[in-house]
């Protein structure tokens, strides 16, 4: 029953925003601009350094392509939680509590943005000329990797959306801190966790965990050690991480609910 409910809200959304073609396509494309706008960013960079963090433009690319694809899913699925201070402050969270279904899912079904793609076909389009660019020892396991990684860390930013968002229960307008951690976390998994400091990399590495995401497996497809002296099974666990990751959010969730007490308490 509340599977079926789920795939109705979200059918709804998707036929919604199918409904303007031409602007559907426009905001895809604006949004895969605004993607590889940050691409050019870490470009211009290496016009003055020839390594970042020890690692070079295709090293580093791939990791932002990993990253960047990662975040576009999450940013679709889970990013409408941004909207939760709203929800909380008009009393339509209310509402949610009365429907059949999980308050959760039906936050993230509320307003799925389609207009995400972009990011992510631009994410993937930079993550095909990496793989192309960097010597890699391709086999069944890389293979899997590839594929794993993104979607792995597209489960860690989510989990960060809804565990960073829950604030908003305690604090309504606790969204500017909800932003530090999500596109912060975003930020950082754009590049080699060595150009941080100490304290921000511990913080973003393993407290959020944004290295899972993409720094880990990237070092495990180029068959490079960590210059941070991590072990090279880091590499390898993303997927577990993110089933962590996703089991301490849900938890976060669900006590955060359990607190609260409607938009007049």
């Amino acid at each position: 029953m509340a599977e079926s409910v789920y795939v109705k809200l979200v059918g709804a959304r998707l036929r919604g925003q199918m409904s303007y073609r031409a602007s559907f396509v426009l905001q895809c494309l604006a949004q895969a601009v605004n993607q590889l706008a940050e691409l050019a960013i870490i470009l211009v960079l290496f016009n003055r350094v020839s390594a970042l963090g020890g690692f070079s433009v295709s090293e580093v690319v791939l990791m932002y392509a990993i990253a960047g694809t990662a975040f576009g899913i999450a940013d679709m699925v889970a990013g409408q939680l941004d909207e939760l201070p709203t929800y909380i402050r008009t009393g339509t969270f209310d509402v949610l509590l009365l429907r059949p279904l999980g308050t959760l899912a039906q936050m993230m079904a509320s307003d799925l943005h389609l207009r995400k793609l972009g990011r992510i076909a631009a994410g993937l389009g930079a993550l095909g000329y990496a793989l192309s660019h960097n010597d890699i020892a391709w086999s069944v396991w890389a293979v899997v990797l590839v594929v794993v990684a993104p979607i792995s860390g597209a489960v860690i930013f989510s989990s960060v959306w809804v565990a960073a968002n829950s604030v908003c229960f305690w604090v309504v307008d606790g969204q500017e801190l909800a932003n530090t951690v999500t596109y912060g976390s975003s930020a950082f998994t754009s590049y080699p966790a060595t150009v941080f400091g100490p304290w921000l990399r511990r913080f973003f590495a393993f407290v959020i965990p944004g290295a899972f995401v993409a720094y880990y497996p990237s070092l495990a497809l180029l068959d490079r050690p960590d210059p941070l002296g991590g072990p090279a099974l880091l590499g390898w666990i993303s997927p577990l991480v993110a089933v962590a990751a996703a089991v301490v959010a849900g938890l976060v969730w669900r006590t955060a609910v359990r607190h609260y007490r409607g938009t007049g308490s």
